[in-house]
């Protein structure tokens, strides 16, 4: 930590400290995570599955960047070096008075999912998925703090007092460690100002969720393992609705919650399928969109010859004739001016005269056509009596397209 300035502490927590640090050499600043566990070696420290997760998982837009691993031998002290953000979610909405506005909480949801989503992709779960975790910056959400996460492909019975009491599943209440990834989905803090669970213990953190969503079904309660700690002889209640706590929630948005808080982690929405769902509709039309630009912009750019996709020729063919999905009109066309001045393409809507070709008056060629009786003219009414039949054409309306999102894989599957 010689090339690092402690500026000031940020926050603390069972196994860590984290503070904020200015590079001596750059000047930039950073978010220094120092953990409390005394280490023996390099080795060990690189063996820390959080080190290894965020090895793994980085780069990502939505995951904190591991800047640099700092091991003093000496002390046996290991710090985390990442990039600094500017808040959580917990101190952006702390004395909030009204809700965050749908467009922001879509915003947050989308990236969050798209976290999780790489996570479990890359054979990781978070376990600690909370306000606390999810940092933003400039409207950008990132998923840090990854002490707690394990491998999908271990199997259970895992930690059984793991993550917030508040933003427990019922899978984790319920059993002795018998949980999977999918319990990173129970999570809608971004949604409104306060927990839809605050439970004050294990039994009372149930009783709120069976206020809100109705006591589970016997055949479900079967699936999970007895828990030494829980009876599952629950009083038969019917939930009052999560649109109860949420009043101003639109259907898109409650259709997701419902999914996220589905009992059966079996049934449970996962973070692929999350990403598909009509909520998130307009980001993934926008992130395409400028996917699609961004692909064409680097592609003029590049100089690419005339003969291949996106080439000079190609984009002026497409913003001339305005597609939405390439949306490149008022950005490629200046830099196509400016890469290839060469190209010169007619303008359009000018009429070209047609030129002037003059014969000999004796080489023009004399056509003479002989009529055999009279032709009908043209504005006969009996011309314009006649009436052309349409021609029959196929019905379609039998075949319809129907939306299904992917599913989401079992774990051990990515």
């Amino acid at each position: 930590m010689d090339n690092y300035k402690i500026i000031n502490k940020i926050g603390e927590g069972t196994f860590s400290e984290v503070v904020k640090a200015q590079n001596l050499k750059d000047g930039k600043y950073y978010a220094c995570k120092t953990m409390k566990q005394s280490l023996s070696s390099l080795e060990q420290a690189n063996n820390l599955r959080e080190v290894q997760a965020m090895k793994r998982l980085n780069p990502h837009p939505n995951i904190i960047q591991l800047h640099e691993l700092i091991f003093d031998k000496e002390s046996g002290t290991l710090s985390l070096v990442c990039e600094l953000m500017e808040m959580n979610i917990y101190e952006y909405i702390r004395g909030r008075q009204q809700p965050l506005p749908e467009s922001k909480i879509r915003h947050y949801m989308y990236q969050l999912c798209k976290s999780l989503d790489h996570m479990h992709s890359n054979g990781i779960f978070h376990r600690d998925v909370k306000p606390e975790n999810i940092l933003i910056k400039h409207d950008v959400l990132k998923l840090g703090d990854f002490g707690s996460c394990r491998s999908l492909h271990s199997k259970p019975p895992y930690t059984e007092y793991i993550s917030t009491r508040w933003y427990r599943a019922p899978e984790c209440l319920l059993t002795d460690g018998y949980y999977s990834h999918k319990m990173d989905m129970w999570n809608t803090e971004l949604l409104i100002l306060s927990p839809l669970f605050p439970g004050t213990n294990e039994l009372d953190q149930v009783t709120k969720i069976h206020d809100v969503l109705g006591t589970p079904d016997s055949s479900l309660l079967q699936k999970f393992p007895q828990s030494r700690a829980m009876r599952f002889d629950f009083p038969l209640r019917k939930g009052s609705g999560i649109s109860q706590l949420i009043p101003n929630c639109s259907a898109p948005s409650l259709s997701l919650l419902y999914q996220m808080l589905t009992y059966d982690p079996e049934e449970r929405i996962g973070a692929r399928a999350a990403l598909q769902h009509i909520f998130f509709r307009e980001l993934r039309l926008a992130e395409r969109r400028a996917d699609s630009l961004r692909r064409a912009i680097v592609t003029v750019e590049g100089g690419e010859s005339s003969g291949t996709p996106h080439s000079v020729d190609h984009l002026r063919r497409m913003a001339r004739q305005g597609r939405r999905q390439h949306n490149i009109k008022h950005v490629a066309e200046p830099l196509i001016r400016r890469n290839a001045p060469q190209v010169e393409l007619p303008k359009l809507n000018v009429v070209v005269p047609a030129p002037q070709i003059t014969f000999p008056v004796s080489t023009v060629p004399v056509l003479t056509i002989t009529h055999r009786g009279s032709l009908p003219a043209i504005t006969s009414k009996k011309c314009h009596q006649r009436l052309a039949k349409p021609k029959d054409e196929s019905h379609c309306s039998a075949f319809k397209t129907y939306y299904m999102p992917p599913l989401d894989r079992k774990p051990g599957g990515y």
